[in-house]
C-alpha cells in the first residue's frame, strides 16, 4: 500500500491510496470537509464525506501526469515503470503542477 497527501494549495486537503491490489481510495480530511470555505479538490471529487474508490487512478489524477517523452525522460531519469501511474504521479507533482494540487508522498 502507498499513501500520498493531496494539498490544495498547500493545505492539506485528503489522502490518496493505492491499495495493494492496485487499486485507488481518495478521503478528504474531516478539518477540510468540517470548512465550508474549502472548495473539492475537483468536480469529480467533490465534498460528500465519503471515500471514494476506483479499481484506477482517478481521472482528476492521472490528467496530472506528464505524456509522450516528457514521461519518459521522468520515468527514465527517476527509475519509475511507465505504467507506475501512482509513483509517476508523486515524483511529478511534488513540487509543482499545473493548479492548486500538489500530490506529497507518505512515507
Amino acid at each position: 500500500m502507498r499513501k500520498a497527501k493531496i494539498l490544495y494549495k498547500d493545505e492539506e486537503a485528503g489522502v490518496l491510496t493505492q491499495h495493494d491490489d492496485g487499486s485507488f481510495t481518495f478521503s478528504y480530511k474531516h478539518t477540510w470537509m468540517a470548512d465550508n470555505n474549502k472548495p473539492d479538490i475537483s468536480l469529480s471529487l467533490p465534498k460528500t464525506g465519503q471515500e471514494f474508490h476506483s479499481k484506477f487512478l482517478f481521472p482528476f489524477f492521472y490528467n496530472m501526469l506528464p505524456e509522450g517523452s516528457n514521461k519518459q525522460v521522468v520515468c527514465k531519469l527517476n527509475n519509475i515503470d511507465r505504467t507506475d501511474y501512482f509513483g509517476l504521479l508523486m515524483t511529478t507533482a511534488k513540487y509543482d503542477s499545473i493548479g492548486a494540487v500538489r500530490v506529497i508522498k507518505i512515507e
